[in-house]
C-alpha cells in the first residue's frame, strides 16, 4: 500500500469510529492529528515600520552608484517618477487644498443616497416650504369624467400588477418589481393620447443628472445626483395654488428642530463650484419644462431610504429641478418672488405603496424665514393593492389571503392617472 492511500484509509477509519461513537458532528470540531505543529501555529504578527530619523547635515551612504546592492550600505532614495504624458489609470489628484476649486467654507450637499435625520421636516426647513396633507382636489378632479378614463381601467391595472409580479418572473417572489410596475402604470396612461393629443409633446428620461446651488442663512446647499426618471414636457403645468393661498404663506412659521443642526447628515465639501445650476441637458431643450419625477424605493438593493427620508427626497429633488430653471430663466445671482410659480410633480413607489407629492416654488429668496414660502401637496403611504401571492396563505386551515392580488384600491391608480393628465386636460 502508498504512503498516500495508506494516509487516507487511516484518516476515513479513524473519522468513522469517531461518528460511530460520539455521533454526527461538525467537521470543524474534529482534531486531525496528522497536522504538523508548523501548519496550526498562529499567523505571525506584521510589525509597524520604523520610523525614519533624518539628520540634518549627514548623509547616508547608499549603493545607489554602483546599481546593485551591497551589503552594509544604506538602501538609496529616489525622486518619484513622473510620466511625461496623462495616463488615467495611475492619476493621482493633489490635494484638496492644492486644487484650483478648493474653498475655505463648506458647502453642503444632499445626493440621492443622502438620509436626512429629521426626514420631511428637515427637507421643508431647507427649501424654504409649507406642507399640506393630502391630495389636491383640483387634480383629483380630472378623472371624474369618463372621457378622462380608461376603458376597462380595472381589469387592465389589474393585469398590470400580475405582470410585475406573477408574469415578468420565474421566482417565486420576485426581489425587483417596482420599476416593472411603473412601467406598466405609464404604459396604459399613455393610450390616452389619442384623446388627449398634449400627452405627445411630453419625453421621458432616465439617468439624468441634476445640479441646483442656493444659499440659507449663512450656508451654501447643493443639490447634486441623478434621482430617477423624469418626464419633460414642451408646456408648463398650471400652478396649483392660488395667489391668496401664496400670500398666505408670509404668516407661517417654520418648524425647527432645535438643537439638531439643518445641516445634519449632509455631505460637507471644500471642493466645489459656487455658482453650479444644471437641469440635465444642454443649450436650448425642446422640453424644457419638468413635469413629473418618478422615483423607486429599493430599486438598489445595496441601499435603501426609510419611507420619511425616501420622502424627504422627493421634496429636495423636487425642489432642486424647479429651482434650476429658475435660475435658467431669471438668473443665479436673482433673489424674487416668481410672477408665475414653478409647479412640478413626483411619485414614488416600492411596488405597492405610492407617495404622491407636488411642489410650487413661489420665491427663489432663501436667506431668511420670513417672506413668502414655497408650497407643497404630500399624500403618503397610498396602497395600490394589500396582497399578491402566487400561493394561497392558509393558518389553522383557514384560508387568510387568497392566490393572486387581493385588496386592490382604485383610488390609488385614480391618483396616479391624475397626475399623468395635470397639464393635458
Amino acid at each position: 500500500m502508498f504512503p498516500e492511500t495508506a494516509l487516507r484509509f487511516f484518516k476515513s477509519l479513524y473519522y468513522r469510529d469517531w461518528i460511530s461513537a460520539y455521533g454526527e458532528i461538525n467537521r470543524l470540531q474534529v482534531r486531525h492529528f496528522c497536522r504538523s505543529q508548523i501548519s496550526a501555529r498562529k499567523a505571525r504578527t506584521v510589525s509597524e515600520p520604523k520610523e525614519k530619523v533624518h539628520i540634518p547635515g549627514l548623509e547616508m551612504v547608499t549603493y545607489g552608484e554602483r546599481m546593485h546592492y551591497v551589503p552594509g550600505l544604506s538602501k538609496p532614495v529616489f525622486p518619484q517618477w513622473k510620466r511625461d504624458y496623462k495616463d488615467p489609470q495611475y492619476f493621482r489628484p493633489p490635494p484638496s487644498h492644492e486644487m484650483p476649486l478648493s474653498r475655505e467654507t463648506p458647502c453642503y450637499v444632499f445626493n440621492q443616497r443622502t438620509n436626512a435625520l429629521e426626514g420631511v421636516r428637515q427637507a421643508l426647513w431647507l427649501t424654504k416650504s409649507t406642507a399640506v396633507t393630502g391630495f389636491p382636489p383640483l387634480l383629483l378632479s380630472l378623472t371624474k369624467s369618463p372621457a378622462n378614463q380608461i376603458p376597462d381601467q380595472e381589469n387592465r391595472v389589474l393585469n398590470a400588477i400580475k405582470h410585475a409580479r406573477f408574469w415578468d418572473t420565474t421566482e417565486g417572489r420576485p426581489a425587483k418589481y417596482s420599476k416593472t410596475l411603473l412601467f406598466n402604470l405609464l404604459h396604459l396612461c399613455a393610450t390616452l393620447q389619442s384623446s388627449h393629443p398634449l400627452i405627445g409633446r411630453r419625453m421621458f428620461t432616465e439617468k439624468y443628472s441634476l445640479a441646483a446651488t442656493w444659499k440659507r442663512g449663512e450656508n451654501l446647499f447643493q443639490v447634486r445626483g441623478q434621482n430617477g426618471f423624469i418626464f419633460n414636457s414642451m408646456d408648463p403645468l398650471p400652478r396649483v395654488f392660488g395667489k391668496e393661498q401664496v400670500s398666505d404663506t408670509a404668516d407661517h412659521a417654520l418648524e425647527t428642530f432645535y438643537p439638531i443642526s439643518p445641516t445634519v447628515d449632509l455631505q460637507e465639501v471644500y471642493v466645489y463650484k459656487e455658482e453650479v445650476n444644471c437641469t440635465g441637458f444642454r443649450g436650448q431643450h425642446y422640453y424644457p419644462h419638468t413635469h413629473t419625477l418618478y422615483f423607486l424605493e429599493g430599486d438598489d438593493t445595496r441601499f435603501k431610504l426609510p419611507p420619511e427620508q425616501f420622502r424627504a427626497k422627493m421634496i429636495m429633488f423636487l425642489f432642486g429641478n424647479a429651482l434650476a430653471r429658475a435660475h435658467m430663466l431669471y438668473g443665479v445671482s436673482t433673489w424674487r418672488v416668481l410672477d408665475h410659480p414653478i409647479t412640478i410633480q413626483a411619485v414614488g413607489t416600492n411596488g405597492r405603496l405610492f407617495q404622491f407629492i407636488v411642489f410650487q416654488l413661489n420665491t427663489t429668496d432663501l436667506r431668511g424665514d420670513d417672506g413668502i414660502k414655497n408650497q407643497v401637496w404630500m399624500d403618503e403611504d397610498a396602497e395600490l393593492y394589500d396582497f399578491a401571492k402566487v400561493r394561497p396563505l392558509f393558518k389553522k386551515k383557514q384560508l387568510k389571503v387568497p392566490a393572486g392580488v387581493a385588496g386592490y384600491k382604485p383610488e390609488t391608480f385614480t391618483k396616479f392617472l391624475a397626475l399623468y393628465l395635470h397639464g393635458a386636460v
